[in-house]
C-alpha cells in the first residue's frame, strides 16, 4: 500500500511541477478561445472550468483506466511505473498540447493540425485514421457497457437490447448542443466515477482484507508475459492515449481562457491515472496474484472481473454504485467519440454544423457502421483499437513537437514532446511488427526495426528543427 500512496504522491507532484513546466513552455495568453470567438451554440460553447474538466475526464476515461489497467496488472507491479511515468511525462503532455494547439487554431481536430504542422499528406492520412479510430472507440464503448448491464438485468433485456438503447443515446448526444446534454449530465457522472474509485480505494486501505503488493525489483515477475511493447499498448488511457487527441480539441472549443488549459487537460489526465492505479491495485489485491487475475480475465472478461471486484469489495450497495461507474465511463467516452468523428468529417467536407439536418447526415451513417461492428469479438476490437490508439498518440506528439519548433521554442523545450513522441513511435511500430494482428515477426526482428524507426524520426526532428532555427 505504501508503494501505491507514493505513486499517488508522484502524480500530484507531477501535476504541480511538470505540468507548470509544460504550461510555461506553451505560454498561454489572453487571446480569445473558440468558445468566445466563435460561440456557435452547438460545439463552441463556453463552459465553466470545473465543468470542462469533468467533461474532459469522462471523455478520456472510458473503459481504458479500468479494463486497460486490469489487463495491464497482469504484467505485475511494473504497470505502476508505466501509469505514473507515462501519465506525467507523456499522456498529460500529449493531452495538454493537443488541446491548447487546437484552441489556437479555432478548435480544429488533430487531423487538421497534422496537415498544418506535418504536411498535406499527413492530414489526409489522419482524417481517415482518426475517423476509423473514433468509430472503433465508439463501438468498443457500446459493447462493453451493454455486456455489463445485461448481466445485471433480466434475461429478456439482453446485450442486444442494451446495445440499441446505448446507440439511441449516442445519436442524441452526438447531435444536440454540447451544453444541453453532455454539459448537464457529466458533472453527475463525474461524481459517480470519483465516488466509485474512492470506494474501491477505501476498501483497499481500510478493510484489512486485501494486500496491495509493494513495488520492488524483487517482485517484478510478469508470469512469462512479454512487457515490451505489449504492456505499453494494453494500458493506454491510464498512461498515454491517442484517443485523447480526438477529445481534447472538442473541449478546446469550450474553455473560456487559455490559462484554464493545465487544469482541464493536464489535470484530467492525471486524474485518469489515479483511477487506473486504483483499478490496477484492486485487480492484483482482489485475486492476490497477477497470474490469478490473468485467469479471471480469460474466463470472465474485463467487464466480468470489474463486476466481481466491485461487488466482492464493496458489498451490494457500494458494488452497484461501482458498477454504475464502470458502465458510465465507457458510455461517456463512446458518445463523444462519435461526436468527435462527426466534427472531423464536418471539417473534411466543409459542412457547417449549425443546422440539425447537417449533423444528422453525418451522425446516422457513423452510428450504423458502429452498430454493424458490435457483432465483432470484443477482444479483436480492443486489440485493433489499442494499436491504432497508440499510433495516433505518436502522431499527435510529433504534431506538438513541430508546433513548438515552428514557434521558436528552445531545443530543451521541444524535447518535452519529442522524447515521448520517440518512445511512442518505438512502442507502436514494434507492436505492429510483432503482434498477432500485425506482421507476427519475432522479437529478434521487431525490436531492432521498431527502435530504428524511432531513432530515424528523432534524427529527422533534430535536423529539421536545426534548419528552422537557422532560418529564424
Amino acid at each position: 500500500m505504501i508503494s501505491l500512496l507514493i505513486a499517488f504522491g508522484l502524480l500530484i507532484v507531477g501535476y504541480i511541477l511538470y505540468g507548470r513546466l509544460v504550461e510555461r513552455t506553451f505560454a498561454p495568453d489572453d487571446r480569445e478561445t473558440p468558445a468566445i470567438a466563435v460561440n456557435d451554440g452547438v460545439d463552441c460553447v463556453p463552459m465553466k472550468t470545473w465543468k470542462a474538466y469533468l467533461v474532459q475526464l469522462l471523455n478520456i476515461a472510458g473503459t481504458g483506466p479500468i479494463f486497460g489497467a486490469l489487463m495491464g496488472a497482469e504484467f505485475g507491479p511494473v504497470v505502476f511505473i508505466w501509469i505514473v511515468a507515462g501519465s506525467i511525462l507523456g499522456g498529460a503532455v500529449h493531452d495538454y498540447m493537443t488541446g491548447m494547439i487546437s484552441s489556437r487554431h479555432g478548435g480544429e481536430s488533430i487531423a487538421e493540425l497534422s496537415g498544418i504542422y506535418l504536411g498535406k499528406t499527413s492530414k489526409w492520412i489522419m482524417r481517415v485514421f482518426s475517423v476509423v479510430l473514433l468509430v472503433l472507440v465508439g463501438t468498443v464503448f457500446v459493447t462493453s457497457p451493454a455486456t455489463l448491464v445485461a448481466s445485471l438485468t433480466p434475461g429478456y433485456l439482453g446485450k442486444t437490447f442494451w446495445i440499441i438503447v446505448i446507440l439511441v443515446y449516442y445519436t442524441v448526444a452526438t447531435i444536440v448542443p454540447i451544453d444541453k446534454l453532455i454539459g448537464r449530465l457529466y458533472p453527475v457522472f463525474g461524481a459517480i466515477l470519483i465516488i466509485m474509485a474512492a470506494g474501491i480505494l477505501g476498501c483497499l486501505a481500510f478493510s484489512g482484507r486485501y494486500t496491495v503488493p509493494e513495488f520492488s525489483f524483487a517482485n517484478m515477475s510478469t508470469d512469462g508475459k512479454e512487457v515490451w511493447p505489449y504492456m505499453f499498448v494494453t494500458v493506454a488511457c491510464g498512461a498515454v492515449s491517442g484517443f485523447h487527441a480526438t477529445q481534447s480539441p472538442m473541449i478546446a472549443k469550450c474553455i473560456k481562457h487559455e490559462r484554464d488549459g493545465r487544469r482541464v487537460f493536464y489535470g484530467a489526465m492525471i486524474s485518469e491515472a489515479v483511477i487506473a492505479l486504483v483499478w490496477a491495485a484492486a485487480g492484483v489485491a482482489f485475486y492476490e496474484t497477477s497470474g490469478a487475475l490473468s485467469e479471471a480475465i480469460s474466463s470472465l472478461g474485463p467487464s466480468g472481473v470489474a463486476y466481481e471486484i466491485s461487488f466482492g469489495m464493496m458489498g451490494k450497495i457500494g458494488g452497484i454504485l461501482a458498477v454504475i461507474g464502470v458502465v458510465v465511463c465507457p458510455i461517456t467516452s463512446g458518445d463523444t467519440a462519435f461526436r468527435s468523428a462527426r466534427l472531423v468529417l464536418a471539417e473534411w467536407f466543409g459542412m457547417n454544423q449549425k443546422k440539425l439536418s447537417s449533423r444528422l447526415v453525418i451522425t446516422l451513417p457513423l452510428l450504423a457502421v458502429g452498430a454493424v461492428l458490435t457483432g465483432l469479438d470484443f477482444d479483436v476490437l480492443w486489440r485493433y483499437f489499442s494499436w491504432s490508439n497508440q499510433t495516433l498518440a505518436m502522431v499527435a506528439l510529433w504534431v506538438a513537437t513541430a508546433y513548438l519548433v515552428t514557434n521558436g521554442k528552445t531545443r530543451l523545450q521541444t524535447l518535452l514532446t519529442a522524447i515521448p513522441a520517440t518512445f511512442m513511435t518505438a512502442v507502436s511500430m514494434t507492436y505492429i511488427l510483432m503482434a498477432d494482428e500485425g506482421l507476427k515477426l519475432g522479437a529478434g526482428i521487431g525490436y531492432p526495426i521498431g527502435a530504428a524507426i524511432a531513432v530515424c524520426l528523432f534524427c529527422i526532428y533534430v535536423v529539421l528543427s536545426e534548419k528552422h532555427r537557422r532560418k529564424v
